[in-house]
């Protein structure tokens, strides 16, 4: 997902982008472990929160059964310091609990992951008579058909309640057919919560409180509903121009998706069962999550994808983007490590949190550190450059405005309208800029949220599209002050017209 992000917003701007504190307590279970250790993490986080000014964030790191390292680094956006046991939100790194949970049902025969959903949820109903065929495993996979394009969630009215969530879909179609093609998408995980809490009988914050997190140790792990509920209010920073930013968050329905809150040292017994060890829950069942679908060459499985380390080792990962906050979780089979890291910084302006991991994994697999950091930090530098280009071009046009209107008396309106289209562009990407970003990751969001994503490039666009329109009204009034000038100079003291006849006074 982070690098269709990238490539898609690199593409749209032209520019070539170069991919380049405070530490709280620290502590860990275990000595040291193979590559990585309390002492080698520290001095790699301290170094990139340096060259970053990263305001925030928690790391756990785990091998096998063992606990390598768990800490917080860093401030909250309120100012506190974020050590091992400061809650913060996951994001869609939510999506592998969720999973659990119902894979949790399954296993007690209280659901059959190939059956309909409506089978349990007679309530999930859309607008499309092919989500009567939508199977629980499908909204695991993201292979239920659902989509942004077909019903934009970011763009509407957010719901309070899982019921309210599931109620919402009932007017939106379907973008393909059932277990056809994957589709990342928010909403099944919403359905597939609720979905939990209607088979179970239990609120399902209830119910992952005490099925999952709880028989997993994690007692400072919750799920939420909204951003409201997060830890100040999903509170965080944005990047921009080399700065972070401190924002509020705007309310997101979050639950089932995209709604836990945790911390390092809760995540650490997590990366532990999901490597295998613990067995709270069968092997079998943590597996079925993992492994990826296959469906139309998709590497999604249950709140996990397959991938490969810049190594070329296997790797299980998931990522995790509010507006705020950046997450992932990452697990190397082969060496048996497991690496969670949370910030709060938001989605692409800063993702702190897979470079992060992946300077951790380049320790683990003995490269040298990239020094690597958020692109947008160099690329706002160009975004800055190409801003100060669009107001110098505007002014000017806009001053020289008069004079091209002069130049222009007398020829058609038409030719003159054909001169001002170009203008039209820069206007017509700044209205179409989230649809642009959106469109080849099938996610729809709003302009205001492009403010958050990358704020750089809003206002660079933004500037375009000033300018633009300036130049063309300040043109307009000139041609048509210029026009009626000429057409009133006869009246007002200006040169009569020629004529070739003799006049009459001779």
């Amino acid at each position: 997902m982070k690098t269709r992000k990238v490539a898609v917003i690199a593409g749209l701007t032209g520019v070539l982008l170069a991919m380049g504190g405070t530490v709280a307590s620290a502590s860990a279970e275990a000595p040291e472990t193979g590559g990585l250790s309390d002492t080698v993490i520290d001095h790699y986080m301290r170094d990139y929160i340096e060259r970053t000014r990263l305001p925030g964030a928690l790391v756990a790191v785990t091998k096998g059964d063992h606990v390598v390292h768990t800490a917080g680094y860093g401030h909250t956006a309120g100012g506190g310091a974020i050590t091992k046991e400061t809650p913060m939100p996951l994001a869609s790194v939510s999506k592998s609990f969720t999973a659990l949970a119902v894979l949790h049902l399954a296993d007690q025969g209280k659901i059959v992951l190939d059956a309909p959903v409506q089978t349990y949820l007679p309530e999930f109903t859309m607008a499309d008579p092919r989500a009567g065929k939508i199977t629980v495993r499908e909204l695991l996979q993201q292979t239920s058909g659902m989509s942004d394009q077909t019903f934009p969630e970011l763009t509407l009215p957010p719901p309070d309640t899982l019921k309210d969530a599931v109620a919402m879909l009932r007017t939106a179609p379907l973008a393909t057919d059932p277990g056809t093609t994957m589709i990342y998408h928010n909403p099944n995980y919403a359905v597939a919560a609720r979905l939990v809490e209607v088979v179970a009988g239990v609120p399902f914050a209830d119910y992952m409180g005490a099925t999952v997190f709880g028989r997993l140790g994690m007692t400072s792990t919750r799920t939420v509903n909204t951003t409201m509920d997060l830890p100040g209010a999903g509170e965080g920073y944005i990047r921009a121009y080399g700065q972070v930013v401190r924002r509020s968050h705007p309310k997101w329905f979050v639950n089932g998706s995209y709604g836990v809150v945790s911390t390092a040292g809760d995540m650490a017994k997590w990366l532990i069962t999901q490597n295998g060890a613990g067995h709270v829950f069968p092997e079998e069942t943590v597996r079925i999550t993992q492994t990826a679908s296959g469906m139309d060459g998709s590497k999604y499985g249950m709140g996990w994808e397959t991938g490969k380390t810049a190594g070329g080792a296997p790797q299980l990962r998931h990522t995790g983007w509010l507006l705020t906050h950046n997450s992932a979780q990452t697990l190397l089979p082969a060496s048996g490590y497991g690496i969670a890291v949370v910030t709060n910084t938001g989605m692409i302006s800063g993702d702190d949190a897979v470079i992060i991991t992946d300077g951790l994994i380049n320790i683990i697999e003995g490269r040298p550190d990239a020094d690597a950091v958020p692109f947008t930090m160099t690329a706002d530098l160009w975004l800055g450059g190409l801003t100060l280009l669009n107001l110098g071009l505007g002014f000017v046009g806009v001053h020289r405005a008069r004079t091209w209107a002069r130049r222009r008396t007398g020829r058609a309106v038409w030719r003159l309208f054909v001169r001002l289209v170009p203008y039209a562009l820069p206007i017509a990407f700044f209205v179409g800029l989230a649809d642009l970003i959106g469109f080849p990751m099938r996610r729809v969001g709003t302009l205001d949220q492009i403010t958050y994503v990358w704020l750089a490039l809003y206002i660079w666009a933004g500037t375009g599209a000033l300018a633009a329109a300036a130049v063309v009204a300040s043109r307009l009034v000139h041609t048509v002050l210029s026009r009626r000038s000429g057409t009133l100079a006869p009246f007002m003291g200006g040169p009569a017209p020629t004529s070739a006849s003799p006049s009459p006074l001779r």
